[in-house]
């Protein structure tokens, strides 16, 4: 589809705008982030806040804020009945404001705009006296959850039919993400098999050349979901496991044919897997797939390792181009790679993605890691 019209624009239009469009969303996002950073912008837009409840997340929350000055709020007060009872887990330069009862008549006074509730779901009795009184205000009250204090992955509030329900881990890439996801998959995975054909028929002709065996090396990965799809690469090896046994490419590895050992190194092999990405399979960015009978042992060593599936597997990921690239030698390093897919998980945006694939294009010519 994407294809049809492409007749309509000169080969020297489609690769200005292949090269050009990248730079000027970096650029664009650059100045955005610039200017939301700037003393003017979180001047104009400052909030003032109150705590509700002295407690361990209470501390969390207070750090948070303090530690993110684009945030823009500013701490007002703490307010607590029980302060007594409790360890005060915040500096004495930070003294109890009040108690509970107090209040909605400091909030009223000082023209609070946000109140953050940090009470245990056992005081809700208390919390239901608080909300009564705050209804002479108009500060925005929010709840904050002690399990959110747990490592979550999309965590965020839903609803369904007015009932509200938290999501504790979930996939980026659902609604509106999901649509951008899929739509700059598609224009660059297109754009990229369009431009790399002649590079893609002379990689095949030297792979059939320089030794025997099928130009293209299909093998079972785990996809999105945790099920199973097949992925192609441009075949660099002198076998195609895909069996029980799966051993990963190590350096000077005899099995690697001297033309395998040129594609590997400029990561050519993996070219294939732009039509992946067509399919549906992969993404251009995401967790790197794994062989199956790998993932089926480090799932059993590696606590958290499925949830990098709650996405399509990519060409390129964060943790390839954070250092994690090709042979894992210890469970240590698949954890850190692990650790990287699911920040990855937790932070996507699509300037991260983009971020992840200008630093490919320089890692291609420099990566010590690819053999």
């Amino acid at each position: 589809y994407a294809t049809e019209y492409l007749h309509m624009f000169s080969q020297q239009v489609i690769t200005a705008w292949v090269l050009i469009t990248p730079l000027a969303l970096v650029i664009m996002h650059w100045v955005i982030a610039r200017y939301l950073a700037s003393t003017h912008y979180l001047t104009h837009i400052k909030k003032t806040a109150v705590i509700v409840g002295r407690n361990e997340l209470c501390q969390q929350l207070y750090n948070r804020i303090q530690n993110n000055s684009q945030l823009a709020i500013e701490i007002k007060g703490y307010f607590d009945d029980f302060s007594v009872h409790n360890p005060n887990p915040i500096s004495s330069q930070q003294p109890l404001t009040g108690q509970m009862s107090e209040m909605a008549e400091f909030v009223k006074r000082h023209s609070i705009d946000l109140i953050y509730i940090t009470l245990p779901p056992s005081m809700h009795v208390q919390m239901m006296a608080l909300l009564d009184d705050l209804k002479d205000t108009t500060a925005s009250i929010y709840f904050v959850p002690d399990f959110f204090m747990a490592d979550l992955i999309q965590g965020r509030i839903d609803e369904i039919d007015g009932i509200p329900v938290v999501a504790m881990c979930e996939t980026p890439f659902t609604g509106f993400n999901g649509m951008i996801k899929r739509a700059s998959d598609i224009v660059i995975a297109s754009v990229l098999l369009l431009l790399l054909m002649p590079v893609l028929i002379i990689v095949a002709i030297g792979v059939k050349l320089s030794s025997k065996g099928p130009v293209l090396f299909k093998q079972r990965r785990y996809g999105l979901d945790g099920q199973q799809i097949i992925i192609y690469k441009f075949r660099s090896m002198t076998v195609t496991e895909d069996g029980v046994t799966v051993t990963q490419a190590t350096m000077n590895d005899t099995r690697v044919t001297p033309f395998g050992q040129i594609i590997r190194k400029t990561s050519l092999d993996e070219l294939p897997q732009f039509i992946n990405v067509l399919q549906g399979r992969m993404s251009v960015v995401g967790p790197r797939p794994h062989a199956v009978t790998h993932n089926e042992m480090y799932r059993k060593l590696i606590k958290g390792y499925m949830i990098r599936h709650k996405v399509k597997p990519g060409i390129t990921g964060w943790a390839q181009v954070n250092g994690y690239r090709g042979e894992t030698k210890t469970v240590e390093s698949m954890k850190n790679r692990i650790d990287y897919d699911l920040e990855y998980l937790k932070k996507w945006s699509l300037s991260l993605d983009i971020n992840i694939i200008i630093k490919t294009i320089f890692l291609v010519f420099k990566d010590s890691k690819a053999y």
